[in-house]
């Protein structure tokens, strides 16, 4: 099917174009055109004068449309999940899965391997790997040291489900590292409590990324740099941050994006209220707590993270897209993701100047 979006200011991810049209055949970008160019058997859709951009990818999400996924493990909970986070402009997504018992995890595996959907794009394990001290939400019972039999049994059950672990690097060495990068799995650094050097040893031995910057980690200190410090030395490390203003400063955001560039990625580590014993979250406001008041997870979306960086960090519109959308692709090898060229896969948000999604489109497809 040939569909044509008309009347947008397009943000490819490397071009931005006015008075221009976009051209979709069968679920793929094919062009971008002139309106004169526009072919006359196609389905052509207005677009308003709004904004077209590339779905948004969001590598840690924990639920939505009502579900924890790691309390309700099953294909109706992942199904509303999805299809809450899709409207919302995420058309990618790795489900979070926080510290767990390896009975949940197998369950969660299970699930998502059976049930596949267009706007999954796997599973991201945090934890059992992790430190106590900085465990944040996590759950101190089931915080383990490492195991390499085990984790190879998880790896070989996964077949390719699980896409990222965050990890502590002070209690991970090289060998775990290695096991999880042979398999295609991205390590992240995160729920640590690691020294400069740890950190610093981490990233050369083959981790690739931070979870949640400055959240659940060592923090950045002139006399101990931390794991903020190491992500900022490197050279080729990347960092998501979760830019609600909560769980961190927008002036330590910027900091962030002007050390890193384009390293720094958007996340939004979005909670579901539950109930359940496990993992409580709370709604309070524009965050989730644990009962106990621990800042758990976020209430947002990657659609109010651009938003965030653009009205409160002065970051420009294509470059907080691009936070969303091509640096996480980039990191993840997603080729055909989080762009708008020919031959990606046609996920697509159109949004007003009010950062308001008007119209999703999952691999060609009207959410």
């Amino acid at each position: 099917m040939l569909k044509v979006f008309r009347n947008a200011v397009i943000y490819t991810g490397n071009e931005i174009f006015e008075g221009k049209s976009l051209v979709v055949r069968d679920g793929t970008v094919e062009s971008v055109v002139d309106i004169s160019e526009i072919p006359a058997d196609a389905e052509v859709m207005d677009c308003g004068g709004n904004n077209l951009v590339p779905g948004f990818l969001d590598l840690q999400i924990a639920g939505g449309g009502g579900f924890l996924f790691s309390a309700n493990p099953a294909p109706e909970a992942l199904e509303s999940i999805a299809e809450a986070i899709s409207a919302s402009g995420t058309t990618g997504f790795l489900i979070a899965i926080p510290t767990n018992s390896f009975d949940v995890y197998r369950k969660v595996i299970r699930v998502v391997k059976e049930n596949p959907h267009p706007a999954v794009l796997g599973l991201h394990i945090e934890g059992p790997y992790i430190s106590p001290l900085r465990r944040g939400a996590h759950i101190k019972e089931f915080i383990k040291p490492p195991e390499v039999n085990e984790l190879k049994e998880l790896i070989s059950l996964a077949d390719g489900v699980v896409k990222m672990v965050t990890l502590a690097p002070e209690i991970c060495g090289r060998e775990i590292i290695s096991l999880l990068n042979d398999n295609g799995i991205v390590v992240a650094a995160g729920h640590s409590n690691a020294t400069y050097q740890q950190g610093m040893q981490g990233f050369h031995d083959g981790i690739r990324t931070t979870a949640h910057l400055f959240n659940a980690m060592s923090q950045l200190h002139h006399r101990d740099p931390g794991l903020p410090g190491a992500v900022f030395q490197s050279e080729t490390a990347c960092a998501s941050i979760i830019a609600d203003g909560i769980h961190v400063d927008y002036s330590m955001v910027s900091i962030a994006k002007k050390l890193l560039k384009e390293r720094l990625f958007l996340i939004s580590d979005a909670v579901e209220e539950n109930s359940a014993e496990s993992y409580m979250h709370v709604r309070k406001g524009d965050r989730f707590t644990l009962p106990d008041g621990t800042l758990s997870g976020s209430a947002l979306t990657m659609m109010k993270a651009v938003e965030n960086c653009v009205r409160n960090i002065s970051i420009p519109v294509d470059e907080a897209l691009r936070m969303a959308t091509l640096y996480p692709a980039r990191l993840m090898g997603l080729g055909g993701r989080g762009r708008l060229e020919p031959g990606c896969r046609a996920d697509l948000v159109l949004f007003d100047n009010n950062f308001n999604v008007e119209m999703v489109c999952l691999n060609g497809n009207m959410v």
